[in-house]
């Protein structure tokens, strides 16, 4: 009786022992560590890794081919894309509500250029920053200023996927040469207002909302000036910020824009210059395109564009776009990373930028014969030198909080309810405590 027992455990020990070796060397023996992907990850359904990745509402079908691409070339990492609201402020609130309740259920998705310091003080995203040293991703090869809106505490948060920047949209056939100072801008504003029925010569966007502080952002940069240092601390009371604030306050009370300009978003703005009203634009790169669609612009193919005009210091340029971060909470990191690598890397936005007509953040696709048969615009030096001008908006986590303070104060100034100087306390004083 004991013998039949001794062999019935030393035959259980031996199925035991099977089954172990075979789970150590099945279909999903690749370490998740190794550099390709292509490899199972633990609990992984049938050796593939399943990812989600969540982005607004993409009507060029670009992302979807981004996806399908490298699901094709990733076997056993495959990707489904979820779609979040088009509104950029409904999705940064599903997001903060799905990620404060430490929800892995995506692992991969997009941010405004706003949201990585705030994101990541909330610990909602994971550091890049292994990971690109671990596979060399050479960060030279990408936008700065795009790149440093995504940097917070010395670590890099997330990739930017593709660019918008201002930029400086005029007429042709009325303009011999763009400015390149804004003191050119006012001149020539001023001189060809009303030439081929025209009503203004300058058009932007004053109204008090986000777009206004863009424009701050770039009249104080270009002066020299700065709202918050590379230390996170304000530093907005200077010299040449308040010199950078006077310009912009100057151009918005001249007489060759318009008298409600306070009430002017994008949309005022590029419907002004497309039907002819305005000599130049302040705006964002898609109004090109608009400017020259023959069924909706009086002014096609009589547009040009350059870098935004400098001050004292240089020209600058509002950032703008949109970047890729991994959720922390993600139960699939390394594979995250792999689909995030080829999102914001040179393939992924080689597509978007073909199919999509997004500007790259990979700068050396302005030179790719495919990127540029398909986007023929994006050959214009001088767009890309405005694109290379941009700078970022103030990096903090309560970003919306200090937007506030600016839209608010700049408000007033532009008004004369208050002085630029006394404005610039203000908004010292209110960003000291924001910041705290």
């Amino acid at each position: 009786m004991d013998r039949l027992k001794h062999f019935k455990l030393a035959a259980f020990l031996l199925v035991l022992m099977i089954a172990l070796v075979a789970c150590s060397s099945g279909s999903g023996g690749e370490s998740e560590g190794s550099s390709d992907g292509k490899q199972a990850e633990e609990g992984s359904d049938q050796g593939k890794v399943k990812l989600v990745y969540a982005r607004g509402r993409d009507t060029t079908g670009a992302t979807q081919k981004i996806v399908d691409s490298f699901n094709k070339s990733h076997k056993n990492i495959q990707v489904e894309l979820r779609e979040m609201p088009a509104d950029s402020g409904k999705q940064h609130d599903a997001y903060v509500t799905m990620l404060n309740a430490k929800s892995s259920e995506i692992d991969v998705f997009d941010v405004d250029v706003v949201w990585p310091a705030e994101f990541a003080q909330a610990g909602y995203t994971l550091p890049l920053d292994r990971f690109i040293k671990k596979d060399n991703i050479d960060l030279s090869k990408y936008n700065q200023g795009a790149l440093s809106a995504a940097q917070f505490n010395g670590k890099q948060w997330a990739l930017p996927r593709y660019v918008d920047a201002g930029l400086l949209f005029y007429r042709k056939d009325l303009v011999d040469k763009a400015p390149e100072t804004w003191d050119e801008l006012t001149k020539q504003a001023k001189n060809l207002k009303g030439k081929s029925g025209t009503d203004f010569g300058y058009v932007f966007q004053a109204k008090q909302y986000e777009g206004l502080v863009c424009n701050a952002v770039e009249f104080i940069a270009a002066y020299g000036g700065e709202i918050l240092d590379d230390k996170g601390e304000v530093a907005i009371n200077s010299q040449d910020s308040i010199q950078g604030l006077k310009k912009l306050v100057e151009i918005a009370n001249a007489d060759y824009v318009p008298g409600n300009i306070t009430t002017f978003t994008e949309v005022e703005s590029e419907t002004a210059f497309i039907e002819g009203e305005s000599v130049f634009i302040r705006n964002w790169p898609y109004q090109w395109a608009l400017s020259n669609n023959k069924e909706k612009s009086e002014i096609s193919g009589k547009v040009g564009v350059a870098p935004l005009p400098a001050g004292d210091e240089k020209s600058a340029a509002a950032l703008g776009g949109w970047m890729a971060a991994i959720n922390k909470y993600s139960e699939h990191k390394q594979a995250a990373w792999e689909f995030l690598k080829y999102l914001a890397g040179p393939k992924g936005q080689k597509i978007m930028a073909i199919e999509g007509g997004k500007a790259p953040s990979y700068t050396p696709l302005f030179e790719d014969s495919e990127v540029l048969e398909a986007n023929p615009f994006f050959k214009n030096k001088e767009f890309v030198k405005g694109l290379d001008a941009a700078v970022s908006r103030p990096v903090a986590p309560n970003y919306q909080e200090i937007s506030e303070i600016i839209q608010v104060n700049v408000s007033k100034a532009i008004a004369g309810q208050v002085s630029v100087e006394q404005a610039v306390k203000k908004m010292e004083q209110e960003l000291k405590s924001a910041v705290k």
